[in-house]
């Protein structure tokens, strides 16, 4: 009787140690895997963030290239202008 009470106990604690170590290592991967989740996703929020100033930087090089252009193509204009004048005041 007293080895019937060892062996089920002994099978008891088996049972316990077979199913109890792939879970607590289950719990640990669970784990990292939630703290490489957390750091990508604030690297993420920082991408966006970076992205959306890097946009509106954008959007006022490219207003001050066309505002320069503009400048550009009324400076031409005007040259044309001035060469009209004076190929009509030669003939």
């Amino acid at each position: 009787m007293e080895w019937d009470v060892f062996t089920t106990l002994a099978a008891i604690v088996g049972l316990g140690v077979t199913v109890g170590a792939p879970i607590i290592k289950l719990n640990a991967n669970i784990t990292r895997l939630t703290v490489v989740l957390d750091t990508i996703k604030a690297e993420l929020e920082e991408q966006k963030k970076a992205l959306s100033a890097q946009r509106e930087d954008s959007k006022e090089s490219h207003r001050r290239i066309w505002a320069h252009n503009d400048e550009q193509d009324q400076t031409l204009a005007d040259h044309e202008t001035r060469l009209r004048v004076l190929e009509s005041k030669d003939n």
